[in-house]
């Protein structure tokens, strides 16, 4: 199939599933993993722990590509798009260095603390025996333990890395030549791409196989779409993009939380204001006294 092919039938796709990604409200859950991280101080350690590389990575990648590639870029959508090509060009530029970010970052930083931050957020909403299928659990309590709680892994580590995903990046770029209506495509498209990744813990604790992964995936497409255009969105604040991975994955382990308790209405069936914790530590401080 030739590349032009591909992206025509990758945007007939995205079309097709739009509606079906508007009605899942999946995009929700991106943006409610960012108040359910701010007020469960527990999962915080696993980002404070790695946001100094993570920064100096972010800095030695975005600086460098707004040096070399930000007026070229201009240039071409200026003749393409007029007016707003140099927004488009800031648009595109931060894309591309928030998906070199991450992918470097989740690649060879970060796989065991978003793999910690997920179980923590798992556990933390009262679904210690999904995660006890992954790893050792310690005793606790789980609003106040958070990655405290979480032991020994006895899964096998997740796949690290994907070259397909860089080569289907490379081939939807020239969508980003289209005046707005191309850029926009070329999020959703990425979202798309990116969206099931964020649940490969979740299929890894349920023991699904390829198989049934792939027809959960296939039967969920509008809510992946949802769910991955929103952090992809998310990524684009300059320096952000390795907190919001976090975010994001605390609210991809929160669906996962509300799919298990079977909730139809993102939010509803979980502690995003970290209500609960409060009250575990008026009462831990109780029995103290």
């Amino acid at each position: 199939m030739s590349i032009k092919n591909k992206i025509t039938n990758e945007a007939s796709h995205v079309a097709h599933v739009s509606s079906d990604a508007v009605t899942s409200r999946a995009y929700f859950y991106p943006p409610l993993g960012l108040i359910y991280f701010i007020t469960h101080p527990s999962l915080w350690a696993p980002l404070r722990a790695n946001i100094l590389p993570c920064l100096l990575l972010s800095f030695g990648v975005i600086v460098p590509m707004f040096l070399f590639t930000y007026l070229p870029q201009a240039a071409i959508l200026s003749l393409l798009n007029g007016p707003l090509g140099p927004i488009n060009a800031a648009a595109l530029v931060l894309s591309e260095s928030a998906f070199i970010v991450t992918t470097v970052a989740k690649s060879f930083l970060l796989e065991h603390a978003l793999l910690d931050v997920f179980d923590a957020t798992l556990v933390s909403e009262g679904q210690e025996a999904l995660v006890s299928k992954g790893r050792e659990l310690k005793p606790g309590k789980s609003g106040l333990e958070g990655v405290k709680k979480l032991g020994k892994s006895i899964s096998k580590p997740l796949q690290k890395f994907s070259p397909e995903h860089i080569i289907q990046y490379v081939i939807f770029l020239p969508l980003n030549l289209i005046p707005i209506v191309g850029t926009a495509a070329f999020l959703i498209i990425q979202g798309r791409k990116s969206g099931p990744g964020y649940h490969a813990r979740y299929f890894q604790l349920k023991g699904f196989s390829n198989e049934e992964r792939n027809a959960y995936i296939a039967s969920h497409k509008g809510a992946y779409v949802a769910f991955g255009t929103a952090s992809m969105v998310m990524n684009l604040v300059p320096l952000a993009s390795i907190a919001f991975t976090f975010t994001s994955t605390v609210g991809a382990a929160l669906w996962a939380a509300e799919l298990e308790k079977g909730t139809k209405n993102p939010g509803t069936e979980v502690d995003v204001k970290g209500e609960q914790v409060k009250d575990q530590w008026a009462s831990s401080s109780k029995k103290d006294l």
